[in-house]
């Protein structure tokens, strides 16, 4: 069972506020994929023997966007998505410090005295064996570990996980989602990859095809593959009066519409079984399969044909994956 409430700390949360002794799991967290869980659970078994709460202490924004704000950057889950699926592990909460020009010059030492020992009065950290910090990123594991046993707080140094003898990691993530690679994206996520997004208007070209979609602008830099997909979409509390999310199945498309405009990139999600006005409502939509790529047809019976193979074959996948969708918790 998921606890509550998900406390929030960030750098404005008065001191007073702040639980003193938790346990923290340290990184970027994107994603919330599974070598990630590993440094989490790591964090929770020590905060469970040592009677504390047990936090993940992230950055916003993701420090490469920081150091590189013109470069493109495909983040797998933007800061509430990821406070979602860290509510969904179990945590008690979750630290957000800004990652910003004062914290970019902040040395590793400063970091670890001001921010995790005077501000936070940690009581143990889990921490990847890859992850680094603090000006230069001088700060390692060993520093951790090291300044552990001087000041007064343990550590747990996570080795990496393999999945088939890969190496997990969000950049691993990435690269399958952009070639359509939804079913390895899922193994190494833990669960599908989702997006959140509000329904807005469109052409109303689906609903003269007998297919109304929702409509959602995902943010530019997501780099996923072109095409069509089986998902399955989350409503939530409160949607149509009830207290409890209400999940979907849909078929999807992501792309530029080649047959009618070649437009920016849009995702459209059509919903089996449903028939309710979405304008204006957050969506989650979880990938669940690729079924095929983007295609240029030369007139719509054409286009409507495959739409209802495409229905077909999502139904399919759905019914051999019940249930698959990311275990999200409630922030505020």
């Amino acid at each position: 069972m998921i606890k509550t409430p998900f406390h929030i700390i960030r750098d404005t949360t008065p001191p007073g506020d702040i639980p003193r002794g938790a346990v923290v799991a340290l990184g970027n967290f994107d994603g919330v994929h599974l070598g990630h869980r590993t440094v989490i659970a790591a964090a929770q078994k020590m905060a469970e023997d040592a009677g504390q709460m047990a936090f993940a202490l992230s950055f916003e924004p993701h420090p490469r966007s920081f150091f590189n704000p013109a470069a493109p950057h495909f983040r797998l889950t933007n800061e509430r998505a990821k406070l979602r699926l860290l509510a969904g592990t179990g945590l008690d909460g979750a630290v957000v410090l800004a990652f910003n020009a004062a914290r970019a010059a902040t040395s590793a030492q400063d970091f670890i005295n001001h921010e995790l020992v005077q501000r936070l009065g940690v009581s143990g950290i889990s921490v990847g064996d890859d992850f680094h910090f603090g000006k230069g990123r001088s700060g390692s594991p060993a520093t951790l570990a090291e300044q552990g046993q001087r000041l007064g707080f343990k550590v747990h140094i996570q080795s990496h996980i393999d999945l088939a003898g890969l190496p997990i990691s969000s950049s691993a993530i990435r690269a399958a989602l952009a070639e359509g690679h939804i079913r390895d994206a899922t193994a190494m996520l833990g669960g599908p990859w989702f997006v959140s997004g509000t329904v807005i208007h469109g052409q109303k070209r689906g609903r003269n095809l007998g297919y109304p979609t929702a409509n959602i602008r995902l943010d530019p830099h997501v780099d996923l593959k072109h095409g069509i997909y089986a998902v399955r979409v989350g409503l939530g509390r409160g949607f149509g009066g009830g207290s409890d999310p209400q999940r979907f199945g849909g078929v999807a498309s992501y792309g530029r519409r080649p047959t009618f405009d070649n437009g920016p990139p849009l995702l459209e999600v059509f919903l089996f079984d449903f028939n309710a006005d979405l304008y204006g409502q957050t969506l989650d939509v979880a990938f669940i399969e690729y079924l095929r790529g983007e295609q240029k047809f030369d007139d719509v019976p054409a286009l409507v044909r495959q739409m209802d193979d495409d229905s077909l074959r999502a139904h399919a996948v759905l019914e051999a994956a019940p249930g698959a969708f990311p275990t999200l918790g409630e922030v505020g």
